[in-house]
C-alpha cells in the first residue's frame, strides 16, 4: 500500500534517451570498451543511452525498423540526440555482396528518408547526427574474408565515396556529421583504429567516443542530475526529497 501510494504521489521518472542506430558498429559499441558504453557512462544519472545496434544491416533495413523503434505518440519527445552509422556494409561490392549492397543513390536517399521522418515525429535537425563508415583497411579484412572462404567483398575508396555522400545528406538536411572516414585517415597508419580492417578496435573505439562526445556534450552538457545526491536526500524525511 505504501509503494502505491509513494507511486500516485510522485511523477513518473523518465530518463531523457539517446537512441544509437546502426549496425555491427553500434551493435558491438557496448562491449568493454566500446564507444557505446563510454557514453552511457558519461551520462549515467542523466540520459539512458540505447543501443540499437543491428549487425549485418544496410540502410534499405534500417529505414524499414526505424519507425517502429520511434513513434512520435510514445517516444519521440524523451529523445535528446540519435546517431545513424551506416555504410559499411551498404558499401559492400555488388558482385561479390548483392545481398548487403545498396547502390550509392539508393544509399544517400534511405539516409534522407530515415531523417525525414525523425523530423516527421518532431525529433528537430539538432539532434540527429549522422555518421559515416569508417575508412576499411583492405589487407586486414581480405585475411578475415579468406578466413571464411570469401573473397575481398570491399574497398575503401568505394567505403569512401559512401562516406562523401553521408557528409552530403547531412549537409542538405541540416544535420551533423561525423565524418570517420576523413577523419580517421589523417592518421597514416589508421588500421590501428579497426580490428579486422573493418570493424573498430580499442583505440578506434575510444577515437569515435572522443569525437562523438565533443559533439554531444554542447547538446546534453546542460541536462541535470535525476535525483538528488545521496548527501541531499533528508533522511527524516526522505519522502520530501524523492517524491
Amino acid at each position: 500500500m505504501a509503494l502505491a501510494e509513494a507511486g500516485a504521489r510522485g511523477r513518473l521518472l523518465r530518463w531523457p534517451r539517446v537512441l544509437l542506430f546502426g549496425d555491427s558498429i553500434t551493435e558491438y559499441s557496448f562491449q568493454e570498451n566500446g564507444w557505446g558504453a563510454y557514453l552511457a557512462e558519461r551520462l549515467v544519472r542523466k540520459c539512458d543511452v540505447v543501443n540499437r545496434g543491428i549487425s549485418g544491416y544496410n540502410t534499405r533495413w534500417a529505414k524499414l525498423i526505424l519507425p517502429r523503434l520511434i513513434t512520435e505518440s510514445t517516444s519521440a519527445d524523451s529523445i535528446v540526440a540519435v546517431t545513424i552509422f551506416f555504410g559499411a556494409n551498404d558499401s559492400a561490392l555488388k558482385e561479390l555482396n548483392p545481398k548487403q549492397h545498396v547502390p550509392l543513390e539508393e544509399y544517400a536517399a534511405n539516409l534522407k528518408s530515415m531523417v525525414q521522418y525523425l523530423k516527421s515525429v518532431d525529433v528537430t535537425a539538432d539532434r540527429i547526427i549522422l555518421i559515416t563508415p569508417p575508412p576499411l583497411h583492405e589487407p586486414a579484412w581480405e585475411k578475415a574474408c579468406l578466413a571464411k572462404g570469401d573473397k575481398l567483398n570491399r574497398s575503401n575508396a568505394t567505403t569512401g565515396q559512401y562516406a562523401q555522400a553521408c557528409v552530403q545528406v547531412a549537409r542538405e538536411c541540416g544535420t551533423d556529421v561525423l565524418d570517420l572516414w576523413t577523419l580517421m585517415q589523417k592518421n597514416q597508419d589508421f588500421s590501428s583504429y579497426l580490428s579486422d580492417g573493418l570493424h573498430l578496435s580499442t583505440k578506434g573505439n575510444s577515437f569515435l567516443a572522443a569525437q562523438l562526445w565533443s559533439r554531444l556534450d554542447n547538446k546534453l552538457s546542460a541536462l541535470p542530475s535525476l535525483l538528488p545526491y545521496w548527501r541531499d536526500v533528508d533522511h527524516t524525511n526522505p519522502e520530501a526529497s524523492l517524491l
